[in-house]
């Protein structure tokens, strides 16, 4: 192949800086993750970006397109040489970690080809990310985010703002993700006497949450506004066009409650959903089973509300006991149990 040919080929490869072996395994790579693990289309395109970047950085590193034995025959410090160059083009921490992460899984996956070991990536220490408690809104103001009332004054269709407050009252009244509140197809729909919800969550996986009666009436309201015909499997939340409701929309329809409420920059759909969990925390609510309603993988997932619940604990004796001259030292919340 001559350099112009092998140009060109590098140019039309969707894993530019990788060899035709390292193309062709990444392909079956992510074949597996979406088969087997049944990884979501976020993750499966995340993945498949942090290989790309990877490979590009290796052609640059090695001076020549990585290969199968290259990639495996990297040293950890070429793997650290990657991450202080990410982290050097202003990325975080976070997105740092799930690229080790899909690097580790792609090597993984050329280990059980038998093409060599995957040493390399697992001797790298992945990066701390700073500790970051969940940001609940009032119970107040959550009730009034899904309130149809609270939108008085928003020049949209009445249906458009029944639809808005039906897909929020899914997300605090159940603990829904924005994705599985728009997953909800019209079949699925939880109206009249049908009190539960068949999720399909994170990886695929599936659980049923109970609907509580203001919830179904918020979706009834929206069925009843609707203009547009909805079929059984086709999604229950449409846009104003009538195709299916993209979660940005939800975005910016609470950017605007925001404004008109006085909300604090934290609320976002997605703290509904921690206000959901903080708030039956805080109502005596079992933690596993808050854990099986959120559809968390792990126990631990779930605790970090405790330490939500400590804050607001020790902010109310700080406000209200006789002997809090001063506010509870910064460690005292880790230490309540």
């Amino acid at each position: 192949m001559t350099s112009d040919n092998h140009r060109e080929s590098q140019q039309l490869s969707p894993f530019p800086g990788a060899s035709p072996d390292i193309a062709g395994e990444a392909v079956a790579w992510l074949s597996w993750l979406a088969a087997e693990r049944r990884c979501s289309p976020h993750t499966m395109e995340a993945y498949s970006r942090d290989l790309r970047q990877f490979t590009a950085f290796l052609q640059d590193h090695l001076g020549s397109p990585a290969s199968s034995e290259s990639f495996l025959a990297l040293l950890p410090s070429d793997v650290r040489a990657y991450m202080a160059c990410r982290r050097g083009d202003g990325v975080g921490g976070r997105t740092i970690l799930r690229s080790l992460a899909a690097l580790r899984s792609f090597a993984r996956h050329l280990e059980r080809l038998g093409k060599g070991k995957a040493a390399p990536f697992s001797a790298v220490r992945s990066p701390k990310l700073p500790r970051t408690l969940p940001k609940p809104l009032t119970a107040a103001s959550a009730v009034q985010a899904t309130s149809v009332a609270a939108r008085a004054g928003d020049p949209r269709e009445h249906w458009v703002l029944a639809r808005d407050a039906a897909v929020l009252s899914l997300l605090y009244g159940a603990g829904l993700r924005i994705s599985e509140a728009l997953g909800v197809t019209r079949a699925g729909a939880p109206v009249g006497q049908i009190d539960s919800l068949t999720v399909i969550g994170k990886g695929r996986k599936t659980r049923s949450v109970p609907i509580i009666p203001s919830v179904r009436q918020a979706i009834e309201d929206y069925l009843t506004a609707c203009p547009y015909p909805l079929p059984g499997d086709g999604p229950l939340f449409l846009g104003a066009k009538g195709g299916p409701l993209s979660p940005r929309i939800v975005q910016l329809a609470v950017v605007q409650l925001r404004s008109a409420l006085g909300l604090p920059d934290s609320a976002t759909p997605h703290a509904l959903r921690h206000s959901f969990a903080s708030h039956l925390l805080a109502r005596g609510g079992d933690l596993r089973s808050i854990q099986e309603l959120l559809g968390h993988a792990s126990l631990s997932t779930t605790q970090i509300y405790t330490a939500v619940d400590s804050g607001r604990l020790l902010s109310g004796w700080s406000a209200a006991h006789p002997r809090a001259t001063r506010g509870p030292s910064p460690g005292a919340a880790s230490k309540i149990k």
